[in-house]
Order: C-alpha cells, then sequence, then structure tokens
C-alpha cells in the first residue's frame, strides 16, 4: 500500500510539474521531473506510473496544440507515424514481462549520449529546415525509427520525446519542428497509455489533475519559448536534457 501524501505535498509538486511541461515542450524528457516527484510523494510505483500518465497528458495536449496552431508540426508525416508507435508501444509494454528492463538501461544510456553528442557537435545539424518532403528517405528514417522508441517508451520510457526529435532531426526538419513532431506523437502514446492506465484503476485524481494543469501551463510556456527563441535555443535545452535522461537511465530508477 502507498502512503499518501497530504494536500501540501503540492506545494513542491505544482511547481515541478510545471517545469517539467516546460522542459517536455522544449526538448522532452519532462517524466524524469515528475515521475521522481511522484515516488518522493509517497506513491508506489503502480499509482505513480499511472497518475504520471494522467499529468502528462495535459502537457502533451498543450504543447501539441501550440505547434500546430504555428504549424510546427508536419501532419501528413506524422499521422503515419503515430499507428507505428502505439503499436511498438504496446510490444514493449508487453515484452516488460519478460525481460529485465535494467539490462537495457545502461546500454540506452550510452546510446542518448552518443545521439547527444552528435546533434551538438555538429553545429548546422537541427538549426535549418531542410525536410525534403515524403520522400523514400524520409520514410525509411521515421517509420522504423518511430516503431523503435516507440518499443522503447513502452518497455522503459525516459527520453522518449529526445529520442524522436533525433530521428526527426535526421529527417531534414530543424528542432523546432522536430520539437513539434515528438510531442504530437508523444500526445497519441500518452492517449493509448493513459487508457489502459485508467482503466487500472490506479491513477490518483487528486494529484494528478492539479499537477496535470501546473504540467499543461509549462507545455504551453516552453512551446512558446521554442517557437520565439529558435532552434539554437532548443539545441541548448536538448543538450541539457540528454544529460538528465542518461543519468537517470544510469541511476537505474
Amino acid at each position: 500500500m502507498s502512503t499518501y501524501p497530504g494536500p501540501e505535498a503540492l506545494i513542491y509538486g505544482l511547481p515541478l510539474a510545471f517545469l517539467a511541461g516546460f522542459i517536455d515542450a522544449v526538448a522532452g524528457g519532462g517524466g524524469t521531473i515528475t515521475l521522481p516527484t511522484l515516488f518522493f510523494m509517497g506513491l508506489s510505483p503502480a499509482h505513480a506510473v499511472a497518475t504520471n500518465k494522467l499529468l502528462a497528458i495535459f502537457g502533451s495536449a498543450s504543447s501539441t496544440y501550440q505547434y500546430a496552431r504555428s504549424r510546427h508540426i508536419e501532419t501528413a508525416l506524422v499521422v503515419r507515424l503515430i499507428p507505428l508507435a502505439l503499436l511498438g508501444s504496446a510490444l514493449g509494454a508487453y515484452l516488460v514481462h519478460f525481460i529485465d528492463p535494467n539490462i537495457f538501461k545502461t546500454l540506452v544510456g550510452v546510446v542518448i549520449l552518443g545521439v547527444g553528442a552528435l546533434v551538438l557537435l555538429n553545429k548546422r545539424l537541427g538549426l535549418e529546415d531542410r525536410y525534403p518532403g515524403l520522400t523514400a528517405r524520409t520514410l525509411a528514417i521515421t517509420l522504423p525509427g518511430t516503431f523503435i522508441i516507440g518499443l522503447y517508451d513502452g518497455f522503459i520510457g525516459p527520453g522518449t520525446g529526445t529520442f524522436l526529435m533525433f530521428v526527426f532531426t535526421l529527417a531534414g526538419f530543424n528542432l523546432v519542428k522536430a520539437s513539434g513532431n515528438a510531442r504530437a506523437i508523444n500526445f497519441a502514446t500518452n492517449a493509448g497509455a493513459f487508457v489502459l492506465f485508467l482503466l487500472q484503476g490506479n491513477m490518483v485524481f487528486w494529484i494528478g489533475l492539479p499537477m496535470g494543469v501546473a504540467n499543461a501551463l509549462g507545455a504551453y510556456v516552453g512551446a512558446k519559448m521554442a517557437m520565439l527563441r529558435g532552434s539554437a535555443f532548443v539545441k541548448w535545452m536538448y543538450g541539457l536534457i540528454v544529460v538528465l535522461v542518461a543519468a537517470k537511465l544510469f541511476a537505474g530508477h
């Protein structure tokens, strides 16, 4: 049984949810803040993971809307990728019952550090929009990439949006549009997971709903900031989140 916190836990829960929404809207990785916060509040793993999806759907909806209304989401591509992300996520959630996720955490931590280094050391990568449209090369990068990252999302999770941004950057998008596309796919996978967790009955609504509102407000500000400041700002934030996600994976939590 969880030892449920009192309402005073929201004194630190709300600002951390806002911060997580801001960071997630810019570069992904917001769950590396909110999930440990929910554990620190005293929720059991089942309740913390379910409640985290409740608040995450607020933030991902908010940022997706902001990017979409400013035309920073490539809808024709994203609608083709969402089914693969959902399929991969469902498969990953199934495999987690048979394989110890801790076996892969160190490997994934190394991979995401390598990804981050590639983005940051290549001075031009992600700063200009060179998306060629729905070409064979675009689909060859994004279709398998989205499925694999969806599988990772269902299997382990931290940094899914950050990995998606890398795939979209490789496909030719600047980092602002890569973030918009990643947020849209994250919203779809969050919505799918939300329905499953809702049916399981593990959500703590009096915590998840107010933290969800704070997360959405943070995501609104983060998306606005990313579009206002441009890809150079997103690139700096991206490097920060890569380190945060890798640290979480290496820590084994």
